[in-house]
């Protein structure tokens, strides 16, 4: 007999119901109708805004893997956009060679895990700030390397190949509706997988040696072996988002891989909340839209009177805005935007009802 009080509120009365990904199956329904809306967005959109949509879905992607270092596993990540920069010029090397873009995908994946793997090893022996300087160091070296190796050209500059598509060029009136819907799949697929692998030993292994890495050790776990998988498997997920963003501009250049992006992720996983699946998009979705709209803030301190010759006020204003926000997130929602979307879930859930 079916035990009465298995639904009352959100207990759950079986291993099932504890293991499986989705709390209810209306929270699965409104998940499908969701993407079905991102399905038919584009089209509704001009091409600029559908641009601006592919930043979102690549940076939230790299954002998913600094949340496995960072937020989960607790290892201080400030070098996520060098990890990207390693997919990039890897795609930029591989497709030329007549590599299909399915392909060179996950190849910048690997490339980028193996230098994930490697700049892992010193939280071996260190942590805290004095990791955050290694994981600092391999981004100082990792631009300086895109401008004195002979194999990347032009100082790093170097143009991606149009994709074909079952035969047929991606054109450049479909270019980014075509790259929106490839972002968005593996945005869904590497999420699912993000989920699943934190039910897991191993995301449990992360948690413990978040924690307390010498009790993880006490109970049979290994906080060195962890600690490499956390880091491989988050520069595993940006060195994907990098390829995504090498094909998507059609070129790849040292500027789009520098500490300054570093840091911007960062603050992305930040304002969307550390550790939260949710906030790994909504971080990238927020700091995004605030990024556009800074030409409007700057045209409106124009029109009061505040503007200087020569000077491009909305490029002045971006690093004192950006900076601020992250400030006002860390004093008064450590939690990030991610608490703001738990606290109306939890309203909507028993609306009209106060309980």
């Amino acid at each position: 007999m079916k035990n009465p009080w298995a639904q009352t509120g959100n207990y759950k009365t079986r291993y099932e119901e504890d293991a499986s990904i989705f709390a209810t199956h209306r929270e699965l329904v409104s998940l499908l109708l969701f993407l079905g809306a991102l399905l038919v967005l584009p089209q509704l959109l001009a091409r600029t805004q559908v641009f601006i949509l592919d930043l979102i879905l690549v940076y939230s992607i790299a954002v998913l893997g600094l949340n496995i270092t960072t937020g989960y596993a607790g290892l201080i990540n400030i070098g996520q956009a060098a990890f990207m920069g390693v997919g990039a010029y890897t795609a930029a090397l591989l497709a030329p060679l007549g590599l299909p873009f399915w392909l060179v995908l996950p190849l910048g994946g690997v490339v980028a895990a193996f230098f994930g793997y490697l700049v892992g090893i010193p939280s071996l022996r260190v942590k805290h700030l004095y990791l955050a300087l290694a994981t600092l160091a391999f981004q100082v070296i990792f631009e300086w390397s895109v401008g004195h190796l002979p194999l990347l050209r032009q100082g790093g500059a170097m143009e991606m190949p149009r994709v074909a598509f079952f035969g047929y060029e991606v054109g450049f009136r479909n270019h980014y509706h075509f790259w929106y819907y490839v972002s968005l799949a593996l945005l869904v697929g590497l999420a699912l997988f993000w989920r699943n692998l934190l039910r897991t030993k191993y995301g449990r292994a992360l948690v413990a040696v978040r924690d307390n890495d010498r009790a993880a050790d006490a109970m049979g776990m290994d906080p060195g072996r962890t600690k490499l998988f956390a880091f491989a498997l988050g520069a595993f997920y940006a060195g994907v988002a990098g390829v995504l963003y090498a094909y998507l501009s059609r070129a790849v250049v040292i500027e789009d891989y520098t500490f300054a992006v570093s840091i911007k992720l960062l603050a992305m996983a930040i304002v969307g909340g550390l550790g939260t699946l949710v906030g790994s998009f909504l971080g990238p979705l927020f700091l995004e839209l605030l990024d556009v709209n800074m030409e409007a803030l700057s045209q409106a301190i124009k029109a009061l009177g505040f503007s200087v010759a020569g000077v491009d006020v909305a490029s002045a204003l971006r690093p004192l805005v950006f900076g601020l926000v992250i400030l006002l997130f860390l004093m008064f929602e450590p939690r990030g935007l991610y608490n703001w979307w738990r606290l109306v879930r939890s309203y909507l859930r028993t609306w009209p009802f106060k309980y």
